[in-house]
């Protein structure tokens, strides 16, 4: 039986590609748009991405190792991305059977209570060390985190779409 939302049968994925989106994704987090609190993370979303879709491949070690990186580039209490990100991952790797499932807008509104713990943990930590509160504006970014959840499955899945080599004695 295959879950509903696979039409299709997806090529394997190739590694190079899998870090090279995560490696992305985490050099976007590195450009300097501002201090504007309501940008998605898209390192966040990536990792719950290949989290679902390739949980033995990227768990919550690698989210682990992300999340320090974040902390050293965002000069933040080191711990406070890492903890967020590895119970994100943590999270998204528990569901991962039963997400695939759903069809992608269902599975962004089963994300979004993922992305909203992620930044509650993170804002957790940041106000119990003395930080200051950035604005309930926060609470739009795993709104748009959610909302970018499609996008970047038909992004990222596209590579396994494509078809195989034709071959007259296979005719799969």
């Amino acid at each position: 039986m295959m879950p509903r939302g696979a039409d299709q049968l997806l090529l394997p994925v190739n590694p190079l590609f899998m870090w090279f989106t995560l490696l992305m994704a985490f050099a976007f987090n590195l450009v300097p748009l501002g201090r504007n609190p309501a940008l998605p993370d898209l390192l966040a979303l990536v990792l719950v991405f290949w989290n679902v879709h390739q949980p033995r491949r990227v768990g919550v070690g690698v989210a682990f190792v992300f999340g320090l990186m974040m902390d050293v580039h965002d000069s933040a209490v080191l711990g406070q991305h890492a903890l967020a990100y590895t119970l994100l991952s943590y999270f998204a790797i528990t569901i991962h059977r039963r997400l695939l499932w759903f069809d992608l807008l269902t599975q962004a509104l089963h994300i979004l209570p993922l992305f909203l713990a992620a930044h509650a943990v993170s804002l957790t930590v940041r106000m119990l060390v003395g930080g200051m509160f950035p604005g309930w504006e926060l609470m739009l970014a795993p709104v748009f985190e959610s909302l970018l959840w499609p996008v970047v499955s038909l992004l990222l899945l596209a590579p396994q779409r494509r078809p195989p080599d034709s071959d007259k004695n296979r005719p799969l």
